[in-house]
């Protein structure tokens, strides 16, 4: 073989070579994303249980106007995505949920006396 197609062949291999780089990269951002997104998801929901909660009478198990005793019930709790736990006040609640495939990965939200997620914080490759 001559000189310049053993260059074409090692262009070749290392344009093939990046190529699978940037794939692999890609794959694991959306990966990364997807799994932001699904927590972020359950959080809402977690969201809507606790003011559910809050603004039900304590006759029938609610909070009567506060978030003290609240739990994200057992199906909540912990799922596919990841693991979340509550920590409420009066007229706020705290929710952490700590993503099940990386345990460095977590999102924390307050929730505010209105039900409406707020103060949204990001931990690890969520950032």
């Amino acid at each position: 073989m001559g000189q310049q197609q053993l260059l074409l062949i090692i262009l070749g291999v290392i344009i093939v070579g990046v190529a699978i780089a940037v794939g692999l990269s890609l794959f694991s951002a959306q990966s990364i994303q997807a799994n932001k997104d699904a927590i972020i998801n359950d959080l809402n929901n977690i969201a809507a249980n606790a003011y559910q909660f809050r603004i039900r009478p304590s006759s029938m198990g609610g909070g009567q106007g506060a978030y003290t005793g609240y739990a994200i019930p057992s199906k909540m709790a912990t799922n596919a995505n990841a693991t979340y736990v509550a920590t409420p006040a009066a007229n706020t609640v705290t929710i952490v949920a700590t993503s099940a495939s990386n345990a460095s990965n977590v999102v924390t939200v307050v929730i505010d006396s209105n039900g409406n997620p707020g103060s949204w914080t990001y931990a690890g490759d969520f950032l």
